[in-house]
Parts: C-alpha cells; structure tokens; sequence
C-alpha cells in the first residue's frame, strides 16, 4: 500500500473516531432522566417548616447574578425584588460586565483572554457564573426568575443543577459549596470547548451554554462521584408552577436568531425522525417530507464536510455582539429533547 494512501486511511479513522467520540456524550444526554440524582419533594421540608431550621446549611448563603450595568431591567426587577426580599440574610452579588472582568482578572488570570475576547456577551455572561460558583459558592440565580420561597433546604446539597425537559440540564439556577469538583472541572473545560461552530447559535451553546453544561455534567457523572463530590439534580415541579416549588419564571429571556431557527430545519427524514418540528400537519405530507429530507441530508452533508472541518483550528471571530441565546432542540417523532434550555421552555 502506497505511503500517501495508508496516510489517508488513517486520517479517515482518526477524524470518524474524533467525530465519534464527540457525538457519544450528546446522544446519551437523549437517555438521561437524571432519576438517580434527583432532589426529590419527598426529602424537601415543606414550606415554613420547622425541619428547615433543623438541617445544616452547606452551600454559603450568597445569591448571584449577572447583568452588564447596575440598571435591572423594569421586567426583571419584579422577579430580583421576590429573591431580595425572601433572602434578606442572604449576601447579594450582582455581576455586571466591569466586575466580572475585574474578578476574572484578579482570581482567574489565565482565564481573562478567552473571556474579554468571546465574541457574544452572554458567553460572558455565562462564563462568570461558573466561576464566582466556584470560588464563593451561592446560589446562582438568571434575572428572569423570582424566588417562590426561601431556598434554605436546597443549602444542604454540595452541588445541585437543574432538569430541563425531557434531557440535559440547564445553566439558568445552579447552587453550590466554593471549590466543588464538579465546577472546577466545568471552568477548566472553558477553553477547550471555546470553538467557532460556524452558527453564533450553536458556538454559544456549546462554548459555554446548557448544552456544554450539560456535556461536562454526563461526563463528569459518568465518573460515579459520591458523598459530598455529588451533583444532586433539582427537577421540574420542584423548580416551578406549583406553590411549593421554589423559583417563578417571568418573561424577557426568550430569543431565536436565524441561526437558531435554521437548527429546527436541519434534518427531515421520509418516516418522520427529524431534527426540527416536524409534527406540523402541512410537514407530514409525503410530497413535502421527501423533499425536504434531500434538503436536509445535503445542507448536513455540507456542514460537516465542507465547512465544519475548517472550523476546529479557526479561532472565535469578533462576529456580531448582541446574540442571546434559546434552545438547542433535537426531535424525534412527537417528542422534544431539549439538550439546552431556553426561556421559553420554562
């Protein structure tokens, strides 16, 4: 066999298993139901509780949140103010852009590059809070959700995430101890995801969003942690709608790009799998499914093999600045898998 071809062919195996190996972790997050480390309401003191006061606080009582200048937003300040009000023995930290860059700068130095030169402001936004988690500890809280109660039972868990539905886990309410292993590993693995993915839509999500959140936590429990290095999973009728639940959603968090909308069209396939909504009527038509599925397969045929190659060494360009981010949605037949989770999803 001529040098030239045995190098090819193994160039093919490397790039297939690279390929691989980086879709593996997203479709087992397809699989993933988070039950064994779920918060369940069954170990949750109810509301007014007496238990409260009886259980030993492990998180610091420390909320956080982000936003780039000290004037909140009129439609988020009604939510803020309910977390405020329920915590006033609670220390508040509001990041905005000038303090986040000053504490990275201060505690994070080799990390102050990758954040001053993301090209969207909420990777920044979604940077920050990973790290001030793993140095204070707190709870981190997004603008846009009010507190429905105290948080003091959920100071007991060393680290918890939330569920989004049906898969995957969200960036939006995260509590945890300083310096606990799994957002160590979370701000250790920043820069090696911070990738052009040619879409701004996906390059947040995956750069620094829930869907590379929830990447490292699959990871990160795939490694058994127990006892105090746990990650314990707040699922959805504790997050919100009931009175019990702790946190209330409040509109203004909700955004789709074109890039974004490009995503839900990406694949149609003849017996309905798709990626995208297909459960509209006028989609389920034969004429139209056929069609479409050969726009599908070429625009991915496309992507993955004339533009995304390229990508993996370009470095992030400075694109447009004012991105904010949804969802990223892979659908199977009538059913959403949300693998990253926007407002809208609440």
């Amino acid at each position: 066999m001529r040098r030239g071809a045995l190098v090819f062919i193994i160039a093919n195996i490397i790039v297939i298993a690279f390929l691989v190996n980086s879709v593996s972790t997203l479709l087992s997050l397809l699989f993933e139901d988070a039950a064994d480390d779920a918060i369940s309401r069954t170990e949750l003191p109810a509301p007014n509780s007496t238990f409260i006061d009886q259980q030993e606080p492990l998180i610091p009582k420390i909320i956080h949140q982000t936003y780039k200048n000290e004037s909140i937003p009129a439609i988020w300040l009604e939510a803020q103010q309910t977390c405020l009000e329920r915590h006033p023995d609670y220390e508040y930290k509001l990041w905005t852009d000038d303090k986040a860059e000053e504490f990275i700068a201060t505690q994070y130095p080799w990390f102050l590059d990758t954040f001053k030169n993301y090209p969207y402001p909420i990777q920044r936004a979604d940077a920050i809070r990973y790290f001030v988690l793993a140095y204070y500890g707190g709870i981190y809280i997004d603008l846009d959700d009010g507190c429905n109660r105290r948080l003091d039972p959920l100071l007991v868990y060393p680290a918890w995430v939330r569920k989004t539905s049906p898969t995957g886990i969200s960036n939006d309410i995260m509590g945890s101890v300083p310096q606990h292993p799994f957002f160590r590993r979370v701000i250790d693995s920043l820069q090696t995801y911070n990738r052009h993915w040619v879409l701004p839509y996906i390059t947040v999500m995956y750069s620094t969003g829930p869907l590379f959140l929830s990447v490292i936590w699959k990871e990160y429990m795939a490694g058994r942690p127990t006892g105090s290095e746990r990650v314990r999973v707040m699922m959805a009728d504790e997050y919100n709608k009931h009175s019990w639940s702790f946190f209330t959603h409040h509109p203004g968090s909700s955004w789709h790009g074109k890039d974004a909308r490009l995503i839900f069209w990406f694949f149609v396939f003849e017996d309905g799998w798709s990626l995208g909504p297909t459960h509209r009527p006028w989609i389920r038509a034969r004429r139209y499914r056929r069609l479409l599925s050969m726009v599908g397969i070429s625009t991915a045929r496309y992507l993955l093999f004339e533009i995304l190659p390229p990508v993996f060494s370009r470095p992030q360009p400075p694109i447009r600045r004012d991105l904010e981010l949804s969802t990223f949605v892979f659908a199977v037949p009538q059913t959403w898998v949300i693998a990253g989770l926007p407002a809208a999803t609440k």
